[in-house]
């Protein structure tokens, strides 16, 4: 195992009140990033940048989790590892971050387990967040949902758009209207989650969470989902083109 860590500025955090949300979280940032080659030949996939910014993607997310109260963050390396912590040595980051790489792949489930067992509280709830993901909404708001449905696990919950246009039809197969992609009708998993303490017993050693502990929950009912709120952004960073989209949004959302 590989361990790092990196201290932050001592000054208390804006959300230092919101002492029932999650002050800790786990960046899942392993991933090979295969499907955007070039850009992840030389660098881990969150340490691609979004274009216009200057700023990686795990730039974001640490500066977004940072303003959502939490004050430590364990991240997750694997693919390039070595970039990436180079990165987070160097950048001056807003909260506390310690890097953890496994020795060998434990899967999804496993490697978010053996990321979880650095948080500083292990008796604490935690958010967790894919290392692939630019999004902007009230983690707050999430914790307090996941609270008072008394879940051991909450995942966020994106309605993404159809990247093709659909046709609408009445009862007759009268065609009504074209629509540009629209919002799926179904909900995905946003990559996003909070997870109580009791969540990390439950986990795989190795394999994979969403087909073993997910599903238990589930059957449980232990297991909740909280819808983004409207108007909140969402991407998951895959491919090229959803790179120039996210800095084709972000300028239509600055006026440049």
């Amino acid at each position: 195992m590989t361990d790092t860590s990196r201290s932050a500025p001592s000054s208390p955090p804006p959300a230092a009140a919101f002492s029932s949300a999650p002050t800790q979280a786990v960046v899942l940032a392993g991933g090979q990033g295969s499907r955007l080659r070039p850009y992840t030949d030389d660098r881990p996939k969150p340490m691609v940048e979004i274009p216009g910014t200057g700023v990686p993607i795990i730039g974001h997310q640490l500066a977004w989790l940072a303003s959502e109260g939490v004050t430590d963050v364990v991240v997750s390396c694997g693919h390039l590892a070595g970039v990436l912590q180079e990165w987070l040595a160097e950048a001056e980051l807003p909260l506390r971050v310690t890097t953890v790489v496994e020795e060998e792949p434990l899967g999804r489930g496993g490697g978010l387990k053996y990321a979880a067992r650095h948080l500083p509280d292990p008796a604490g709830s935690w958010y967790a967040t894919n290392g692939d993901i630019w999004t902007r909404f009230s983690l707050r708001e999430m914790a307090a949902f996941h609270t008072e449905r008394g879940a051991v696990a909450t995942l966020a919950l994106a309605r993404p758009r159809i990247p093709w246009g659909v046709v609408e039809t009445n009862e007759f197969g009268q065609v009504l209207d074209f629509i540009e992609a629209p919002p799926s009708p179904y909900p995905v998993n946003a990559g996003v989650y909070v997870f109580g303490p009791e969540f990390v017993a439950l986990l795989p050693d190795l394999g994979d969470h969403e087909r073993t502990t997910f599903p238990r929950l589930a059957r449980e009912r232990r297991l909740a989902g909280f819808p983004l709120p409207q108007g909140a952004y969402w991407r998951a960073i895959d491919t090229a083109k959803d790179l120039t989209e996210a800095a084709r949004e972000l300028a239509a959302q600055t006026g440049s």
